[in-house]
Parts: C-alpha cells; structure tokens; sequence
C-alpha cells in the first residue's frame, strides 16, 4: 500500500472507490466473508445498472453531470455502508445481525441515494445540481422504480423510505420506517453519506471547487436567482468559513444524535473498539485541521490538492473495461 493516499481512493488507500468494480470486489468480499453462501448476482447487477446510469446509457436518463455529488461520492458511500454492516454484526448476537439480504438492500440504496441529481428524459433543468433541494425525493422515486427489476420488487416502498434518512427534505421523524433493523439500516446509510465525503481526500478542495458552484446553481449561493431560494453562502469564503461548525453540527444533531453514533461500527469492523480512532475519523480530523489553518491565513488557495470529478466519460471507459473484462474470462 502506498503511504500518501490517492486522491480516487477510500480512507485505507486500498480500494479504487472511482472504479464501480473495485467497490464491488470489496463489497462482496465483505458479505463472503460472514456468508460462505453469498452470491453475488444480485449486486453485480446494479453496480452494472449504476455504471450505466452515471455513464448516460441507462435508457430515460441523461449523463450524470454533478461534480461534488458524482460516481466517486456514492460508490464511496456505499462502501462506506458494507463496512458499517459488517461492524455492526460483529458486534450483535446472530438474532439481531442483519442478514445477507437485507445488508445487499442498505448497499442499493446508499448506491442510488443521490440518483436524483441525474436529470430525466424530459426534465428542463440545465444541469442535476438544479434539483439539489429535491434530489432525495427524486432519489426515492428512482428506487422504487429500479429496485423491482433488481430483484427487490418487495422493498421497494421500504427502500423509497429509507432514503429519506440521507437528506433533509422531510423531518426525520415522519419517516415511515419502524422496523428496529430497518431504522439500523437507514441510519448506517445516512451515517456513512456523511462521514465519507467529510474523509475524502480531496474534501476541501471539492468544497471550494465543485459543492459551491453545485449550490450556485441550485440558488443557494451568491446572486439570489428570481423566485429562487434564498441564498445560505454569499461567497466561497462563507462556505469555507462554516465548514467546520458544519461538521460539528452534523456529529452533534446528526451522526452522535438522532443515528445514535451507529457510526461506533466502523471501529468494529477495522478491528477495534466502538468509538475508538478509524480511518474515516483520523480522515475528518486532518480535513478540519487544513481548513482551521485555511481559514486563519484567508488562504483558500493553499489548500492545492487537485480533484477530477468522475464523470460519464469516466464511467463510460469503467464500463468497457468490465466488458473487456468479463469477454476475456
């Protein structure tokens, strides 16, 4: 393993979480491991499903063309929720684990959590990140729509719901959702949406380059836009000044607060104590230190590193590879 971590890889530098076939090796590792009899099948479809979605070749669907929520964001995710998973059922007695299938449903949605962002066959907006205050709902629909032909036509309704756990479009407690290992599930997913993309690597500088032109568009940043939102960040300095009372905010509202710190099994799974140090946290931690520094020295152009958006060309190449791939075995 190489000592710097790269900028399309996950918190271990081991995983390529820009490449949907990577992602899916160590997602299914993860579910072979506890289940001997896992089959993959299932999943191998939708990271396929995914890859064309994102690609632009998923038939009712433009190109994906968001930068801060792109491919890398929820591959990353969903990674993200394999490895909460396999925490959280090293920890609990074998009645209380959730099961291959159920684990297999949380990876869909945290894959498909932000499919709203990608405009539809018809949709007028100029770009994804229009939907920015809508996606979640947007997300909801695509599942429900998706999942029956993924062979999850019995939680679909379940999945629709689940989502919601991710965004902020509908207050936490009016999710339909009551099933102890269900809720579990919804908060792994939502815990590692927010975790993630606050250890990736390149986490500043998306915030600087890709999130506030996102917001731009979606009417929540610089010139207020006629019958627009009101804008939260008057410039990139606002956004870059809030980010860590940012953070603070979701780790106490969110991630420690209404989920519980279900978080603690990402301990579990690198093999150490709830709550104990893990990459992802020691990844947050170093974030918010270059941002202190940043904002002191009213230096946002020292933070330099350089992050390429995965977008549908991208994908697309990811896709013929796989298809290289599996022609050749």
């Amino acid at each position: 393993m190489q000592s710097r971590r790269r900028n399309h890889y996950d918190v271990t530098n081991q995983v390529c979480i820009a490449d949907p076939q990577d992602v899916l090796h160590a997602v299914t590792g993860l579910l072979q491991r506890r289940d001997s009899r896992y089959q993959p099948a299932g999943l191998q479809a939708a990271f396929r499903r995914f890859t064309e979605l994102h690609a632009g070749l998923l038939p009712g669907y433009a190109a994906a063309d968001t930068r801060y929520h792109d491919a890398q964001h929820s591959l990353d995710c969903a990674l993200g929720t394999a490895r909460l998973i396999d925490g959280y059922n090293q920890a609990m007695a074998p009645a209380e684990r959730i099961s291959p299938r159920r684990a297999e449903l949380g990876i869909l949605i945290a894959l498909f959590h932000d499919a709203g962002y990608i405009r539809r066959t018809g949709d007028t907006a100029s770009n994804g990140a229009c939907y920015t205050l809508s996606h979640v709902q947007r997300s909801s629909e695509f599942l429900q729509r998706n999942l029956p032909s993924l062979g999850f036509a019995e939680e679909a309704a379940l999945a629709a719901r689940i989502v919601h756990f991710t965004g902020y479009e509908m207050p936490l407690d009016a999710i339909d959702v009551h099933d102890p290992l269900d809720r579990a599930l919804g908060f792994m997913i939502a815990s590692s949406d927010l975790i993630v993309q606050t250890a990736d690597r390149c986490y500043l500088e998306k915030c600087r380059d890709f999130l506030y032109p996102e917001f731009e568009v979606a009417g929540l940043a610089g010139t207020p836009q006629r019958g627009g939102p009101t804008p939260v960040y008057a410039s990139v300095d606002v956004l870059m000044r809030g980010t860590p009372a940012f953070n603070e905010r979701i780790w106490r509202e969110r991630l420690d607060g209404y989920f519980d710190g279900i978080h603690r099994y990402f301990s579990v799974h690198f093999g150490s104590r709830p709550r104990a140090p893990n990459p992802y946290t020691d990844a947050i931690k170093a974030n918010l230190r270059r941002v202190k520094l940043a904002i002191r020295s009213g230096r946002y152009d020292q933070l330099r590193l350089r992050p390429r958006a995965v977008d549908a060309a991208w994908m697309r190449q990811r896709l013929a590879a796989a298809d290289t791939l599996a022609a050749a075995a």
